[in-house]
């Protein structure tokens, strides 16, 4: 089946402390609010990513579609923390963690979300709170959001084989049901 990664949400480490309150001075496109939230949040325009950076030299990026995205956006973070706390070293490459994948996908076929909802375990549908039926996973663990026309969204995945494990057993649960009640509508 043919999905698109729509999303990667990745943890790294400078593995240096940062002053996050010079850095929303310094820095235009930096959120600081520390009563809202202990991180200090950044976007940048190319690649089209936002980080959460933390004292401690954690960061969070997500939005990215790519691995090379990522590196691009942490690299450019990195140059930009630099310029304002020169103490902090401009690492060539940062290692990172991918921690979840966001993927779409479809069915090609119109389901009946009902009749998915009663039929299989571990799927809620409630059509007056949300337009989708969401399918919870738990190996590999995943969440699923089906839509009457077929089409998903997937997150939740850790690796990539995990997202392609997972939206075979999707399926092969919803579609390729052998000898059991058709959940897709006609």
């Amino acid at each position: 089946m043919k999905y698109t990664i729509v999303n990667m949400v990745a943890a790294a480490s400078l593995d240096q402390n940062l002053d996050l309150y010079s850095l929303a001075v310094g820095i235009p496109n930096i959120e600081y609010e520390p009563e809202q939230f202990p991180g200090a949040i950044l976007k940048i325009k190319e690649p089209k990513v936002s980080l959460l950076l933390f004292k401690n030299g954690k960061i969070i990026c997500s939005g990215a579609s790519s691995e090379a995205q990522i590196q691009q956006g942490i690299r450019k973070a990195n140059k930009m923390i630099h310029e304002v706390q020169k103490e902090v070293k401009v690492k060539r490459n940062v290692d990172f963690e991918i921690v979840n994948f966001v993927a779409t996908a479809s069915l090609d076929v119109n389901l009946d979300l009902f009749e998915v909802a009663m039929e299989l375990d571990n799927v809620e549908y409630e059509p007056e709170q949300f337009p989708g039926a969401i399918l919870r996973m738990d190996e590999p663990k995943l969440t699923f959001l089906l839509f009457k026309n077929g089409k998903m969204i997937c997150a939740g995945a850790k690796k990539e084989a995990h997202l392609k494990k997972g939206l075979k057993l999707v399926e092969e649960m919803v579609v390729k049901r052998k000898g059991k009640k058709k959940l897709i509508q006609k």
